[in-house]
Order: C-alpha cells, then structure tokens, then sequence
C-alpha cells in the first residue's frame, strides 16, 4: 500500500524540538513531493500575557515571523512552506485547545499528513506542543509522525 502525500503540516513554537520535528516535515514533504506548512502555535503563557497587554502583540508577530522565515529557508530545494500563526489557547473560548487548533489547520490546509514534537519544549507552564502531542496522535485522521 502506498500513501499520496500532498500537504505536510508540522506545528512549531520557536524551540529546538520543533525545529527538529519541522525537519522530519520537511524530508517527509521532499520524499514525497509535497509541500509543508509550518503552524506556529501560542502558548496559554504567551495568549494570557497578550490578552491582560503584558505582551506587545506586535513585538511578538515579528519575532515569530522571524523564526518561521527562517525555518522556511531551511527546507530542501523543491519544498515549498506555507506559514501561519494561531492561538493554541483562548482566553474566551471554554474548549480551545493546541490539539483541537492543530487538527483544525490540518483540515483548512487540506494536511495529509502531520509531525509533531512529543516532549516538553521550554520547562515552564507555556508548554504548548508537549500538551498537544497526545490529543493530536489520539484524534488525527491523517498519519502521525511524533518525534
């Protein structure tokens, strides 16, 4: 059985383990000949800080521009990456959660197939992808690389 791979999507958030997952995208992307879109998600820290004006929004768009330009720029000739930005926390909304968002980019990307990192990345509370890992190898629809 072979799988047709055409949408890669690898949530990040500015640390090493997401760097690594988002280079086992992107050779998954160049083997297949897909191509990749890195989601940069918030943490709860990052969106409670934003929301009570403790974080300069814009400041921090900037900086995760930054980082996911040059992600982009390190994937192989041939695979082209996509960017986005979203909020894996919600100060409003009761059931947002940083799986629950990465599943939702995966069907607005049309994502065949996902990579995320499994452990905890920065040490404090604001550990965004190490929460989400579970949901998202519990829920996803789509193949499901953990690294």
């Amino acid at each position: 059985m072979s799988i047709e791979v055409d949408t890669v999507l690898v949530p990040v958030d500015g640390t090493d383990a997401s760097v690594t997952a988002a280079e086992y995208a992107f050779a998954v992307a160049e083997r297949y000949g897909a191509d990749a879109h890195a989601l940069y998600v918030l943490g709860e820290t990052v969106s409670r800080g934003i929301h009570a004006g403790e974080i300069d929004e814009s400041e921090l768009a900037a900086e995760t521009e930054v980082f996911l330009a040059d992600l982009a720029a390190a994937a192989p000739d041939g695979v082209h990456v996509d960017t986005s930005i979203a909020y894996g926390f919600s100060t409003t909304r009761k059931l947002q959660h940083p799986g629950s968002v990465i599943l939702d980019a995966a069907e607005d990307v049309s994502a065949d197939f996902l990579t995320i990192p499994r452990e905890g990345l920065r040490g404090d509370s604001g550990d965004v992808l190490e929460k989400a890992a579970e949901y998202v190898l519990l829920y996803a629809s789509q193949p499901v690389l953990s690294v």
